[in-house]
């Protein structure tokens, strides 16, 4: 069994890295309205599959490339109330930033706050010379979101697999 390890911390949240037990909130996060209408249904609907996507996905990128989505809590009660990180892409040349709050906890700048603070470790730590940012042209919160954090619109794709449209942002640290 992995265990948390916290990679960054802003005035309110702190950003940790995901483990197995994390499953049941990240069942929870992934099949919520939002998720579903933004970012798409990725077939997790038990806690068997929940651990899989955990233990397949950032938990192995983390290991793999030293960063990866990050189980985002709430440092007034250690709650968990999001995701927020890098993934890197076969079809990107710089990972992407991602993000996606519980629907209590939008609104706040919370999303801004730790995405925020993912750029910066990005940018300090990592030594990334770029992130992107992918975005449904529909998701309108989202864009404004990734405007605020200065990336800025690069071009339009369609996603060839799944036959989505997606606007691409990019933003250039050095």
């Amino acid at each position: 069994m992995s265990h948390s390890v916290t990679v960054i911390e802003t005035p309110r949240l702190r950003l940790r890295t995901a483990s197995v037990g994390d499953a049941l909130f990240f069942l929870q996060l992934v099949n919520e309205p939002t998720w579903l209408a933004t970012i798409g249904d990725r077939n997790i609907h038990t806690l068997g599959a929940a651990r899989a996507a955990l233990e397949t996905g950032p938990i192995a990128q983390q290991k793999e490339l030293g960063y990866s989505f990050y189980i985002v809590d709430h440092r007034a009660d250690n709650v968990p109330i999001g995701m927020c990180g890098l993934i890197k892409r076969a079809t990107m040349p710089a990972p992407d930033i991602g993000y996606a709050l519980l629907p209590a906890y939008c609104g706040q700048g919370l999303a801004w706050e730790a995405a925020s603070g993912v750029l910066r470790h990005a940018r300090d730590v990592l030594d990334l010379p770029a992130v992107y940012g992918l975005v449904s042209p529909q998701n309108q919160p989202s864009i404004n979101l990734i405007n605020k954090l200065g990336l800025r619109f690069e071009r339009f794709s369609r996603q060839p697999i799944v036959g989505k449209d997606i606007n691409i942002y990019r933003r250039s640290f050095f």
